[in-house]
């Protein structure tokens, strides 16, 4: 199992925060979010993140080929490798707020799959032909992997057929992560891949802060953005995501009470929490088992980095099991 988040990259000081920490309590992946007029440029950030932190695979998390071109950000990632050799990640999705923010669309899922194989194309040296002509970019050490991001059915499917991990946001109850996986894996079969070849990363929304009323809003903003663009229009009581969402507001008010005993920070509970629900002895043991910050180390933790905005779990399809900690 392996664990990692994303955020917002909302200032440099913040960025290096976030950068030494994930090395410090051994997470595998920092991702940073692409939003135009939210934050810095990611890949500025990204780069920060990557030279700074020495462990972690450093991803774009997530972009998308509408306000950035395929080729353009094939360089990119390539040229974050050099940086963290082995460890640069795109993450690619339709567009959400990113694309909205610069009062553009979104790609469908069939222009984004092929945009995906391209890129892939790309960062194995391959010579691809655009237009009239023929891409290729020569100097690439190694290929980085080229994940998407996918909230419904038809982009999970997309993922197994072309990406090489998917980033996934449909809900955190055992049967919808069963559910959105099998989805990933009709995908691959389609395309006669091995499961293997596949990472997948199931998305979490953790909000933890020693402050009951901050962490409450932060939860409601949280859990209202990713209703947005994971419900959509669709009817919450049978759009598979909702059981998620409920299961991680009541793991958030949990955390807002502060209810992990002894006088623990919120943000110490939220972490055991999390290592309860995951790592309680179900299956395969984690890839590397993050500690939980001790007390004293949890209120050196500063406002951005309380800010986290989501965690991405790879568990090799493990079944998770996140039912609310009695």
């Amino acid at each position: 199992m392996k664990i990692g988040f994303f955020f917002w990259p909302f200032n440099v000081e913040m960025t290096e925060t976030m950068a030494r920490h994930a090395d410090t309590y051994g997470y595998d992946m920092i991702g940073v979010a692409d939003t135009a007029g939210n934050a810095m440029d990611p890949w500025v950030a990204a780069a920060l993140v990557a030279r700074l932190n020495k462990t972690s695979e450093s991803s774009i998390c997530v972009s998308n080929f509408v306000t950035r071109d395929p080729a353009v950000s094939a360089a990119a990632i390539a040229s974050l490798d050099l940086v963290a050799p082995g460890r640069a990640v795109l993450g690619i999705g339709a567009g959400h707020s990113g694309t909205r923010n610069l009062g553009a669309g979104k790609s469908t899922v069939r222009e984004m799959a092929e945009q995906v194989a391209f890129t892939r194309k790309l960062l194995r040296a391959e010579e691809v032909k655009v237009g009239g002509g023929v891409a290729q970019m020569p100097w690439i050490k190694r290929p980085s992997k080229v994940f998407m991001a996918a909230s419904h059915p038809k982009a999970l499917e997309a993922s197994g057929r072309v990406a090489d991990g998917v980033f996934i946001n449909y809900g955190l109850q055992a049967e919808l992560v069963a559910d959105s996986e099998r989805i990933v894996t009709d995908g691959t079969r389609s395309a006669n891949r091995s499961s293997d070849e596949v990472e997948i990363w199931q998305i979490a929304g953790l909000a933890c802060h020693e402050d009951g009323d901050r962490i409450r809003q932060q939860a409601g903003a949280g859990l209202a953005f990713g209703a947005g663009y994971v419900i959509g229009d669709k009817d919450p009581l049978t759009r598979s995501s909702w059981g998620g969402f409920r299961n991680t507001d009541r793991m958030l008010r949990a955390g807002a009470r502060g209810e992990g005993g002894r006088g623990e920070a919120a943000d110490v509970f939220c972490w055991r929490q999390l290592e309860r629900r995951l790592w309680s002895g179900r299956g395969r043991s984690a890839v590397r088992r993050a500690s939980a910050p001790a007390d004293s180390r949890a209120r050196e933790l500063n406002d951005p980095l309380a800010l986290t905005a989501r965690m991405v779990i790879s568990h090799d399809r493990e079944r998770l099991d996140l039912r609310p900690v009695e």
